[in-house]
């Protein structure tokens, strides 16, 4: 998959994961997608990490251990791009601090990722910036006045 420099290396990046069964579009349900896409955006760019495919029966089955990999596999990822997401699979990506989106219809990864890039440059709504934090340590001054 192709990336987008410059690739900056002072600043952290946010890794964000599609859900994709041909890795070119965010066209797959959660539980049954083949392939998570991964990449790590900066505002001025992003990069591709890696592409984790899931192999077996991932049909909508009432079988939650097929989410676990998953799970896994985005665990450092602050973002997760959908076609679909059902209820308990929805819960544990949020109980691992990864933001869920859903999408309305099948849309490119590359075109969801200029969007974000853009609006990375701007000011990004409080769940983006809350998603953007992930990993990073949360520091809490007491000794400020309020």
């Amino acid at each position: 998959m192709p990336w987008r420099w410059p690739r900056p290396f002072k600043e952290k990046a946010m890794k964000v994961a599609f859900a994709t069964q041909e890795l070119q579009r965010v066209e797959a349900h959660f539980g049954w997608a083949k392939n998570l896409a991964v990449f790590e955006l900066w505002p001025n760019g992003y990069s591709f990490v890696q592409t984790h495919s899931f192999d077996g029966d991932l049909k909508e089955d009432g079988d939650e251990d097929k989410l676990a990999p998953k799970i896994e596999a985005i665990k450092e990822c602050a973002i997760l791009y959908v076609a679909a997401i059902g209820g308990s699979g929805a819960a544990r990506v949020v109980a691992n601090r990864i933001h869920p989106v859903k999408v309305a219809q099948a849309e490119p990864i590359l075109d969801i990722l200029d969007k974000l890039q853009e609006v990375l440059k701007g000011t990004p709504a409080p769940w983006l910036r809350k998603a953007m934090q992930k990993g990073q340590e949360r520091v809490i001054n007491f000794e400020e006045e309020v």
